[in-house]
């Protein structure tokens, strides 16, 4: 029976029973972490491959002739260029590749336009203001870069289909301060949510006032499938070609979850417009990234087929992980109506909305049974959810095992958390 139809002395039973369940938990001195998206060991050791694929080679020469040993190649290798190409559907010309961090080019486009300002337009940092929109909830990371440089974030809701495109078409109509907004299209972190067609539509059109406008596109989870029926999503690129925004949109994409985060290589794709301009920015920084680790992906992986693959390796580890997480939370807390969750198809979170004002509550109960989660706020612009109500769930890194015994701890926090909140305002 729901939570909110229970007397007050029902409640109180209820909660007693629950601090005694609590209790026991505490007890047995946890020491478990589910904060980050984080492979685990399992899925680290399906690449690697990786470490071995230069070991048999007497010769270091791409397919152009380039010794991947020296300098040079600013762009990275054709080879690698192309499975990007075949991951993200944009044409290898148009791809840029970094070293293991797509963040960090994200950074980079930020800071560029920043420091030396887009398509003619004065640089950001001569401006009295400077607006970004952020659908919300979304990832902490993105929010941390535009704050890093004092940028005044608009939260933007999520809805099934996507971010609310009639808010984020009224806003940049008029106002040209607002510079851009991130994106997480496919299996949406943490929400899980798939932009529709209708959705990448109407970013592909987007008309807004400020003609230095960016879509920071991250497309970190577009071959992270979990289910037979995963989500597809259409592609923006063609479109924006279509429409004439092409110079709008950056898409980002890495190995981060399919080889090393540490060690793998990430990906930007854009108009040759952005391109040129990104060229000087970054033959200013470094001569080339690291051409050897390009290298021994493409002799790992082969091209998109080795990709996918090895994504199905990932899939055998990450599944049961999910479907644990969606049926603990079904049996503990699914009818009590006191928390809502997203059943993703792909990507690496699971999303839950707890009553509103109990989030931070759940968070430090988990944490005083030794289960560390996300901070409750990271998924909205400088840590502050209105609400208090969304926590994100990271399940990839603990084995089955330990996530049991998390998830245990986050049902009973979810109960009583709400308990205590309803008897208060009963």
């Amino acid at each position: 029976m729901a939570y909110a139809n229970l007397s007050r002395e029902e409640l109180s039973d209820i909660f007693a029973d629950l601090t005694a369940q609590y209790d026991e938990l505490k007890a047995k001195k946890l020491s478990l972490n589910m904060a980050r998206g984080k492979p685990s060991a399992a899925q680290l050791e399906l690449a690697l491959g990786v470490l071995e694929a230069l070991k048999a080679r007497s010769e270091f020469a791409n397919s152009n002739g380039d010794d991947c040993r020296n300098y040079g190649v600013w762009d990275g290798l054709p080879e690698m260029k192309k499975i990007f190409s075949d991951m993200i559907g944009v044409p290898a010309s148009q791809i840029i590749l970094g070293n293991n961090s797509s963040l960090n080019m994200m950074f980079e486009v930020i800071s560029r336009g920043y420091s030396h300002g887009y398509n003619g337009c004065t640089p950001w940092c001569k401006l009295d203001k400077i607006k970004f929109l952020c659908p919300v909830p979304g990832y902490d990371r993105h929010f941390a870069v535009t704050e890093y440089y004092g940028f005044e974030m608009i939260n933007i809701p999520m809805y099934p289909t996507g971010p609310d495109m009639d808010m984020i078409e009224a806003l940049i109509k008029d106002d040209d301060s607002i510079k851009g907004i991130w994106c997480v299209p496919k299996y949406s972190n943490p929400t899980g949510i798939t932009y529709s067609d209708e959705t990448v539509r109407r970013f592909a059109a987007l008309r807004p006032a400020a003609k230095d406008f960016k879509i920071m596109w991250d497309n970190a989870y577009c071959v992270h499938d979990l289910t037979d029926t995963p989500d597809t999503l259409l592609n923006i690129y063609d479109l924006c070609l279509a429409n004439g925004t092409e110079d709008q949109i950056f898409i980002f994409a890495s190995t981060s979850k399919i080889s090393f985060p540490g060690a793998g290589v990430a990906a930007l794709a854009t108009s040759d417009n952005n391109i040129k301009d990104f060229k000087k920015h970054t033959l200013t920084q470094t001569i080339g990234p690291d051409k050897l680790n390009q290298l021994r992906h493409v002799l790992f992986l082969h091209d998109i087929n080795g990709v996918h693959a090895l994504m199905k390796g990932h899939r055998a580890i990450l599944e049961p992980k999910f479907k644990l997480c969606e049926l603990m939370l079904e049996e503990n807390v699914g009818d009590l109506g006191i928390a809502e969750w997203n059943k993703p198809n792909g990507g690496y979170f699971i999303s839950v909305d707890v009553l509103d004002g109990c989030a931070k509550r759940v968070v430090q109960l988990c944490k005083e049974a030794g289960v560390i989660l996300t901070d409750a706020g990271a998924t909205y612009p400088y840590g502050k959810d209105p609400h208090d109500s969304n926590i994100r769930l990271a399940p990839s890194f603990p084995p089955l095992s330990e996530l049991e015994q998390a998830m245990e701890v986050f049902c009973v926090a979810i109960k009583l958390a709400a308990a205590e909140k309803l008897l208060a305002e009963k």
